[in-house]
């Protein structure tokens, strides 16, 4: 039901946070497309130093922002700060992939012109974000689009307005105009129309593969408008020979169940040698045992919170018990203590048994096991899934490494390091169903202008040399 306002509610408590009235995507678009110009027109040097400005609002704000983002996302408090971190250190970040990934150009060229090439925004770009990080992955698209000369139009996750609002607030402390960057408010249907308005000149996605392939299905016929899309994944993590049990172990745990899974990167599936099963699953098991699940600001401090809502928790709870009556065997149960929140327990189940094991994302703290005999089949079934984000091996050595990095179809290939924790001084995307080969973190100053060639000289100069009769 469509109703005239937008709830958040608190995942750890089921307590109202936030609520406000849904945008109006014509008035928004309107707005953005008039402000535009003049944004576009200013010295680069000046939006540098607004965005600089802005990281210094974050700064000022830092802890009630985590404060916000650990109450709208249940994540605990530490990893809140850390997600302000990154929104801060974004600027400076972009600011270095702008010079280097849109560098002007200047070459000589023939009767003493020259030949330039230099970078244009493209207009005004919808920004459509996650609620698992509702500040750092948007603001990921926003500052570049922003440095760019680009107008920007943000659409939060109907679960996170309110991290999105005091995030664009931030933006407007800093001086950046209200029209310039402007936040819009609303479910799937206002994020369904800004997508197809024809004043928006290019969408910048984070969020599931079902929503990405609508919007790619929407703009197919529109080559005119740029699209990046950040789809998540069903990541392999592959663990092969190594005498670092323990460490092998931390690195499953802290790939699987970080961000209580909800992370795009988070290893879905855990392939493993036959000959290591035993040793390592008994010590993953021990130390997801040992994982505190809690609320943001619980004592002693959790390492993960509730996933996002009670749909979510159930559609968890579904699939876990889906591969159980499949063949699925548990290693560790999913537990859900109390019926009204999404709390829910780690989960390792072995589905080396499970025909047809659907190939989907399951957005949790839910780790399924595939044993195998050689290097071989484990990378055959790495490359088992539809999508392409992130993979890391554990263990083996550079030959197993080098055969892994380029077998395996990933955009983030790793090696004896978790499957998350990308950097943004790196390009992050992926292929298949988990982007369409427009990665963003560094890269993203790519999609956020083009490039445009130019033949210049100061004074018109031409002659034509043949096909003329005499004057």
């Amino acid at each position: 039901m469509n109703t005239a306002e937008i709830i958040s509610w608190e995942p750890a408590t089921g307590a109202e946070l936030w609520r406000g009235k849904r945008g109006d995507v014509d008035d928004v678009v309107g707005r953005a497309r008039r402000a535009w110009p003049a944004w576009a027109a200013q010295p680069l040097a000046t939006r540098m130093e607004l965005m600089r400005r802005f990281a210094n609002e974050v700064r000022k704000d830092a802890e009630k922002l985590a404060t916000l983002i650990s109450r709208e996302t249940g994540k605990p408090l530490w990893e809140a700060r850390t997600e302000v971190e990154s929104v801060i250190n974004k600027v400076e970040i972009s600011i270095r992939a702008y010079a280097e990934r849109t560098a002007q150009r200047r070459l000589d060229n023939a009767l003493q012109g020259t030949s330039a090439v230099r970078h244009k925004p493209h207009g005004v770009m919808a920004v459509l974000g996650p609620y698992n990080f509702p500040a750092h992955l948007p603001n990921g698209h926003i500052v570049p689009a922003l440095i760019a000369g680009n107008a920007v139009v943000f659409k939060p996750s109907e679960k996170t307005p309110a991290t999105a609002e005091a995030l664009i607030g931030c933006f407007h402390r800093a001086g950046i105009s209200a029209a310039v960057v402007q936040l819009l408010v609303g479910g799937p249907e206002e994020g369904q129309a800004l997508v197809g308005h024809e004043g928006i000149d290019g969408v910048l996605f984070t969020g599931s593969a079902h929503a990405g392939i609508a919007i790619n299905r929407r703009l197919a016929a529109r080559p005119d408008k740029i699209v990046a899309l950040e789809m998540g994944g069903n990541n392999p993590i592959v663990l092969w020979d190594t005498p670092k049990v323990t460490d092998a172990a931390t690195l499953i745990v802290q790939s699987a169940f970080t961000t209580a899974g909800q992370r795009c990167t988070a290893a879905r599936r855990l392939i493993i040698k036959s000959t290591m099963y035993d040793a390592v699953i008994s010590e993953v098991k021990r130390l997801a045992d040992r994982i505190i699940v809690g609320a943001p600001f619980d004592e002693p401090v959790p390492f993960m919170g509730p996933v996002i809502d009670n749909q979510a928790a159930d559609g968890l709870t579904e699939s876990f018990l889906y591969l159980l009556s499949h063949g699925g065997k548990a290693i560790k149960h999913l537990v859900r203590p109390r019926d009204d929140l999404p709390f829910l327990s780690p989960a390792i189940i072995d589905v080396t048994g499970v025909k047809d094991r659907p190939d989907v994302e399951l957005f949790g703290p839910l780790l399924q096991v595939v044993r195998v005999s050689d290097f071989d089949e484990a990378i055959a079934e790495a490359n088992n899934t539809r999508f392409g984000l992130s993979a890391s091996l554990v263990g083996g050595g550079p030959t197993e490494y080098n055969r892994f990095w380029a077998n395996v179809r990933a955009g983030v290939i790793n090696w004896n390091r978790p499957t998350n924790g990308a950097s943004s001084s790196a390009p992050f995307g992926g292929v298949g169903l988990s982007g369409n080969h427009r990665p963003s973190a560094y890269y993203a100053a790519d999609y956020c202008a083009y490039p445009v060639a130019s033949n210049e000289m100061e004074q018109p100069r031409a002659m034509i040399g043949v096909g003329l009769r005499e004057a």
